[in-house]
């Protein structure tokens, strides 16, 4: 039987939250410094999805949960399952940020849907956002949170994952911790499964320390703009397929189609981590 009170965790939807911060130069060098020739240049704007730098929350230490978040039943509902990722997403990109504006993250719970699959309940918290900037809307989001049970063996991706198709662009990134770190401190992060080793392992079920779902995204993101000329997309989806294991070398690949661009990242083993997709104007 679930112990999943959904008709309670429902009772969230509607929940809003505002956070403002102003956008500096100096994020925007630390950005630069953490993805280094795989950031788009595009004109004089700010680097794209800088805004997932930008109005996080800022709890005190006793406000937080054993995995690093803040704690569940404030602005997030109090979903009982202990793990939890970033499964996916959809950016509208519709303005650019610049630098010494501020920035305003305007969110709402818009779903909460319990689901059970192979390992158990799961629960799927749907939050949109809205950036704002200089009183023009520059971003709106839909950001997929998904909650799991307890796994006390380490996630494989699955043999189907592998993507058969040969791209016709592909980049390779190197991981290491320190990738990671900078990318937790960029975004304020403080999940311990991207630098708590023995957390990962023992208390998640990873093989290993994760890396960032938004940071692949951020990535594939990038990626999309630099092989269409330093051009934004108008919109960019994504969906996380199987966790990404830090250590290993991960390329970044991409297939034109149309104005729409095909993306996924992909472990040393060719298996698939995340899709997504560009469009362009």
């Amino acid at each position: 039987m679930s112990e999943v009170d959904i008709a309670h965790l429902r009772q969230w939807i509607g929940r809003e939250q505002q956070l403002s911060e102003m956008l500096t130069e100096g994020l925007v060098e630390r950005f630069d410094a953490t993805l280094g020739n795989a950031r788009a240049k595009i004109a004089e704007d700010a680097p794209l999805a800088i805004h997932w730098c930008l109005t996080q929350p800022t709890v005190q230490p006793d406000e937080l949960g054993k995995d690093g978040h803040p704690a569940r039943g404030n602005f997030l509902p109090p979903v009982s399952l202990p793990r939890r990722m970033w499964a996916g997403g959809e950016l509208t990109l519709l303005a650019p940020l610049r630098i010494d504006e501020v920035v305003t993250r305007s969110s709402r719970i818009a779903d909460v849907t319990h689901k059970t699959g192979r390992s158990g309940d799961l629960v799927f918290v749907t939050v949109e956002h809205q950036i704002i900037s200089a009183g023009r809307v520059a971003v709106r989001e839909r950001q997929d949170i998904v909650y799991r049970g307890e796994q006390l063996t380490p996630a494989q991706p699955a043999k189907e994952s592998v993507d058969p198709r040969q791209p016709e662009f592909r980049e390779t990134v190197k991981t290491n911790t320190t990738l990671l770190f900078r990318y937790s401190a960029l975004t304020f992060n403080g999940h311990r499964i991207h630098y708590d080793l023995d957390y990962a392992r023992e208390q998640e079920g990873y093989a290993g320390l994760v890396v960032h779902g938004p940071l692949q995204a951020t990535l594939l993101l990038h990626f999309a703009a630099r092989i269409s000329g330093n051009r934004t997309p108008i919109q960019f989806s994504y969906r996380g397929v199987a966790p990404l294991i830090c250590g290993d070398d991960f390329s970044v690949n991409a297939t034109r189609n149309g104005k729409n661009i095909d993306l996924w990242t992909a472990g040393s083993d060719g298996a698939t981590r995340m899709t997504a997709q560009a469009v362009m104007a």
